[in-house]
């Protein structure tokens, strides 16, 4: 009888971190999902900001080039959700977008543009929600990894394989913000 009283909470209790372990991988999964989403948008709205600004600055080929290849470097990394590759790729488009902000500055008609200004108001508010959504994901990874290295918890992320997630990091000069609006002052 004992016997059979310790199994069942043994069981309910496997059962129950199980149960736990799953919602706090599934957790990071979503994270994960959510910076891809705002990746995307942002994704989609360089290439409008692009073309804007050509046809402004004739001049300035190099500088539109270097923004359309960190895009292309961030789209790579998030399809290989290679996290590493993602936070200095992120680094790199971060970079060049406020090149071109600053470039912004030297072609009156362009900062007076609508489209540029509503573009660079739609990508400035993605970079905010990106990064909330970067803490978002750290804060799950962090409960994850903590998680499955905890006893006795530990015991049974080892026994079925709960896999260890990596932190979204960057280095100190591209978690700096870009300060959009300041670049367009006069």
């Amino acid at each position: 009888m004992i016997f059979w009283v310790i199994l069942a909470i043994v069981a309910i209790y496997f059962v129950m971190t199980y149960n736990s372990l799953i919602s706090v991988k599934n957790n990071v999964s979503k994270a994960w999902a959510n910076i891809e989403v705002l990746l995307k948008q942002r994704h989609d709205e360089i290439p409008k900001l692009i073309d804007t600004c050509k046809q402004y600055m004739q001049h300035e080929q190099t500088t539109l080039e270097k923004v359309i290849q960190a895009r292309a470097s961030v789209a790579t990394a998030q399809q290989t959700h290679d996290v590493n590759a993602l936070g200095s790729a992120e680094g790199g488009l971060r970079t060049s977008l406020g090149n071109l902000f600053a470039l912004a500055e030297n072609y009156p008609d362009l900062k007076a543009n609508e489209n540029f200004l509503n573009l660079q108001s739609r990508i400035s508010s993605l970079e905010n929600a990106i990064a909330d959504r970067r803490e978002f994901y750290n804060d799950s990874v962090n409960i994850n990894n903590v998680r499955i290295e905890q006893f006795p918890d530990l015991i049974i992320a080892k026994l079925l394989s709960f896999p260890r997630f990596t932190l979204l990091n960057f280095s100190a000069a591209e978690l700096t913000d870009v300060d959009v609006a300041q670049r367009f002052k006069a």
